[in-house]
């Protein structure tokens, strides 16, 4: 069995987010200092092993996370009024369009406004409202009653990036949801 083998699993922080997967944090852990030997031209040190004094006074383990570093992406770009601009700006834009408007059997789109907003949150590490309402998302399940194609995902792409760009998020916060938005959107293409 190799070191790296017989070495216990990191354990993952306690808070979770994207539908219950925990959020890693990589915490720098101390290793001894590397004992090559053997190379041509150079011999082992006499005491190749720890000394006593770095036995008995072992380097301490690096400090747990702050606050700031478990930070989920929900507060990070905002929280609950960051995904509601962009979940208002969306359904504005399928409001103005018929075609795609069609795509939604309500009359009134608040309903559907309000599942959206409480996915995202959740997805991103906010509340786990829309599980303990509705279940486990199963995004393609639930499109599936719908002719999703390449039109009906661009669309959906561009009324997305407008919600998107009207949250005015940091460069990188921007590219991470955009980044996701753009993967489940072509996910959910199913004809």
């Amino acid at each position: 069995m190799s070191e790296q083998e017989s070495q216990p699993a990191r354990e993952l922080p306690k808070f979770s987010n994207r539908l219950g997967a925990p959020i890693a944090t990589v915490r720098p852990v101390g290793k001894p200092p590397s004992q090559v030997s053997g190379l041509p031209g150079r011999a082992a040190p006499p005491s190749s092993g720890p000394s006593d004094a770095a036995l008995a006074n072992p380097a301490p383990p690096a400090p747990e996370p702050s606050g700031a570093e478990q930070q989920s992406f929900y507060d990070a770009v905002g929280g609950r009024k960051t995904f509601e601009t962009i979940v208002e700006v969306f359904y504005a834009h399928v409001a103005e369009d018929e075609d795609f408007r069609a795509m939604y059997p309500e009359t009134d789109l608040e309903p559907a406004k309000e599942r959206l907003l409480m996915f995202l949150e959740q997805y991103w590490g906010g509340p786990r409202t829309y599980q303990e309402q509705r279940g486990h998302p199963r995004l393609r399940m639930r499109h599936m009653p719908f002719a999703v194609d390449a039109q009906a995902r661009d669309k959906w792409l561009r009324f997305m990036r407008a919600g998107v760009d009207a949250a005015e998020l940091s460069p990188l916060h921007e590219q991470i949801l955009w980044d996701y938005l753009e993967r489940a959107a072509h996910s959910m293409v199913n004809s």
